[in-house]
């Protein structure tokens, strides 16, 4: 192609093109403002120093964007996910709960790197240096709730609960008539038949968690509308205690409680938008003496108010057909 042709030219001019709108998208960018650290978490340097590496570019108000993410596109995206990081929880500021709102909120991020959900899988490919190691979870999970020493349950113990938990399998909707929580919240029998969309090992009480969604908080999911989630949407907690057996593999134990999470902002206004019920043990017996131990609830969610007041992020996949 001779250089002087029409076609060479073109190719010259759509170059020049380019570069004149990289160059120009360089000047729009969004501010990452580093306000003063106002109540910055208080941990050993060793816990410090793996939040540091692994949270602090999206999670506090210390983000250190290496070169490559100055350089738009590239910094819109970087932008983005620190304010929505700083949203969801920011180590700069959470000294400023109370100790069991940090525990909350620590367990819960803690468990999303267990799981594999942060650092974003995305954001990791990018950043390797942000991946948290076997042994560097483990330093975390020690600072939470130091690991008692597991004993294991008699053998009969252990049969009994699984089959107390295969009675819960199959059960479905095969439950007894079950109290109102005080507040009004009525119980649903058919949680059981929704879709499981995250689990958490409770470590710091050492139970074991499923969180299930109704058909609309599936369908919420694929359509990434989840902050704020809908109204109808319905989410059920179901926790166990855990039992070691002689090999020191956790079973289900007792069946704890089940709670239940409702979504409709104008009904539970006075709640932040969220129905609350807990029904505790076998006989799933209402827990709190009056309508206002949903304001406990609330208060425990405080910390995560910028993401709904949902801890729980649904793990890849729920909502286009695949099931975790």
């Amino acid at each position: 192609m001779a250089t002087g042709s029409p076609r060479a030219k073109a190719v010259v001019w759509i170059a020049v093109l380019l570069c004149i709108v990289f160059i120009g998208i360089q000047f729009i960018r969004p501010a990452i403002e580093n306000p003063p650290v106002t109540a910055e978490i208080q941990a050993p340097p060793a816990v410090k120093q793996i939040l540091r590496s692994s949270c602090y570019n999206c999670h506090s108000d210390e983000t250190k964007l290496p070169w490559y993410d100055q350089v738009a596109p590239a910094y819109w995206l970087a932008e983005r996910d620190v304010e929505k990081g700083r949203m969801a929880l920011n180590f700069s500021e959470i000294g400023e709960l109370s100790a069991a709102q940090q525990k909350g909120l620590l367990f819960e991020a803690i468990n999303q790197i267990q799981l594999g959900v942060m650092p974003l899988p995305a954001y990791r490919a990018i950043h390797p240096g942000s991946a948290v190691t076997p042994e560097q979870l483990e330093i975390l999970r020690a600072y939470l709730h130091p690991p008692a020493p597991k004993q294991a349950a008699p053998q009969a113990q252990v049969q009994a609960a699984d089959a107390q938990y295969e009675a819960w399998q199959h059960a479905a909707n095969a439950i007894p008539a079950v109290q109102p929580e005080p507040n009004g919240i009525a119980f649903i029998p058919d949680y059981k038949n929704w879709r499981v969309i995250s689990s958490t090992d409770r470590f710091d009480n050492h139970t074991m968690r499923e969180i299930l969604g109704n058909e609309i908080a599936i369908k919420a999911i694929a359509e990434h509308r989840i902050n704020p989630w809908p109204d109808g949407t319905v989410f059920a907690k179901v926790a166990w205690a855990q039992q070691p057996d002689a090999q020191g593999i956790s079973h289900t134990g007792a069946f704890v409680q089940v709670e239940l999470m409702i979504r409709d902002q104008k009904k539970y206004a006075a709640t932040k938008g969220w129905g609350w019920g807990r029904w505790r043990g076998a006989d799933l017996k209402p827990y709190g003496r009056d309508a206002s131990f949903a304001h406990e609830c609330v208060d425990c969610h405080k910390p995560v108010r910028k993401n709904d007041y949902v801890y729980t992020a649904p793990l890849a996949g729920q909502g286009t057909g695949g099931q975790q």
